[in-house]
């Protein structure tokens, strides 16, 4: 088992870091169990999970495995895992392989005590096989992609008749109102409004000024479309390390709906392809060099797109032309950036597309529809994330690194030769 002083979790690049939130110690497993009688009494604890967002650990009791979670009350209360446990037991009814969710004494499926939330799963059947990989880390083969893509239709067709409403304002969750806006901008001054942690970060930075030219430049018409695209309530986190795996490479469980929100299902086959299809970790950062050389002068070449980096001067902007391994601040210091190879895959993308259409049928529309928002699918989530590095934590320096590298980086790359080659390769062969 690992845990305790030397427990590390996933951070927001590829290092292991120390854990934001105290890992379960084996005397607060045992006291919350003692709240899920038919759960039986603790044994031991045989593995703390790395993901940064919560506290998890997989413990054995004399009635078999299960799954403790922790969270902060201020990202989940257990109003806001009842939402989640709803929609959970749905899918259950309606034939998907999802985790059982173990009832308290007190006939519900959380247990509040102090600061935490608690929620205790079954452990569900299938391997665990991608359980130490960070977000965004492709599946290992096309043959996972495609039964990872089969797995998201058959949840699709379960969560059909879950009318709930969207879920309010919380940290940390995948809703879907600003890109379905008829004034995108509009929509997101609106999500800004009603987290005041996200304003406060946000206040200094021309935020409304660097969304209005994402969705100018890469969100037209999408309003419209979205808006033919039938509600309905989705995973929104779709990567390999969120499916436990059969012996013959299907999907055998889905499990952390943490992010579960209404959506739509192109909304969700366009997330997974983000999650899985481009390894954004292997992005290169730019290294400046000099402080020399000026700008060349208005004008004389065609404006590129701004990028907001975080190793820049507060208020300059990063500049960056693909294909000339060069950029520009405004303020005139020249970088270099790293040569890489591509970061995508889109034989993977078309096999996840593939393995979903043998299940659910996918029109020629939806497909346009899910290359279209690839390059946005990202930003509302994005936001929330900022909001809690900034309100939950009170890490600005994460909530920038959110805003520049993940917002902003993950939709300008879409605009550079390699990403504009990969959403051209899904329109053409999907």
């Amino acid at each position: 088992m690992s845990g305790g002083a030397d427990h590390r979790v996933h951070g927001m690049g590829l290092a292991l870091e120390a854990p934001t939130w105290p890992v379960i110690t084996r005397d607060e497993a045992a006291a919350v169990l003692r709240h899920f009688p038919t759960a039986g009494r603790l044994i031991d604890l045989r593995w703390h999970s790395p993901r940064p967002f919560s506290a998890a650990t997989l413990l054995d009791t004399t009635n078999g495995a299960f799954v403790l979670k922790r969270h902060h009350r201020t990202l989940r209360d257990a109003a806001g895992l009842a939402q989640e446990h709803a929609f959970i037991a749905h899918l259950r009814a309606n034939g998907l392989s999802v985790p059982e969710i173990m009832t308290a004494s007190d006939g519900s499926g959380t247990v509040a005590e102090g600061d935490w939330t608690y929620e205790l799963h079954c452990q569900a059947p299938g391997h665990d096989l991608y359980r130490d990989s960070p977000s965004w880390t492709p599946f290992a083969s096309h043959g996972h992609a495609y039964a990872a893509g089969a797995a998201l239709a058959r949840l699709h067709l379960a969560a059909q008749g879950f009318d709930a409403p969207a879920r309010p304002p919380q940290p940390l969750v995948g809703s879907f109102g600003i890109l379905t806006a008829p004034d995108p901008v509009a929509g997101a001054a609106s999500y800004v409004a009603a987290r005041p942690a996200l304003a406060t970060f946000l206040a200094d930075r021309p935020w409304q000024r660097d969304l209005a030219h994402l969705f100018a430049t890469q969100g037209k018409g999408l309003p419209a479309r979205l808006a033919d695209q039938p509600p309905l309530w989705t995973h929104n986190d779709w990567h390999p390390s969120n499916l436990l795996w059969s012996d013959q490479g299907e999907v055998a469980t889905v499990f952390d709906f943490g992010l579960a929100d209404r959506t739509s299902a192109v909304h969700d086959l366009a997330t997974a392809i983000e999650r899985s299809a481009i390894r954004w970790l292997d992005l290169a950062r730019p290294t400046p060099l000099s402080n020399h050389h000026p700008v060349p002068p208005p004008g004389r070449h065609p404006a590129p797109p701004l990028l907001r980096h975080p190793g820049l001067d507060p208020g300059s902007s990063f500049l960056i032309r693909p294909n000339e391994g060069k950029a520009t601040n405004e303020e005139g210091r020249h970088y270099t950036a790293t040569e890489t190879p591509t970061i995508a895959d889109p034989a993977s993308a078309l096999a996840l597309i593939a393995g979903y259409r043998s299940v659910r049928p996918l029109t020629p529309t939806d497909i346009a529809t899910v290359v279209r928002l690839l390059p946005l699918v990202h930003v509302e989530f994005a936001l929330s994330e900022i909001d809690y590095f900034a309100g939950v934590l009170g890490d600005t320096d994460q909530a920038a690194q959110a805003w520049d590298d993940y917002l902003i980086g993950h939709a300008q790359w879409f605009r550079s030769d390699d990403g504009r080659a990969f959403l051209a390769h899904l329109l053409a062969t999907s």
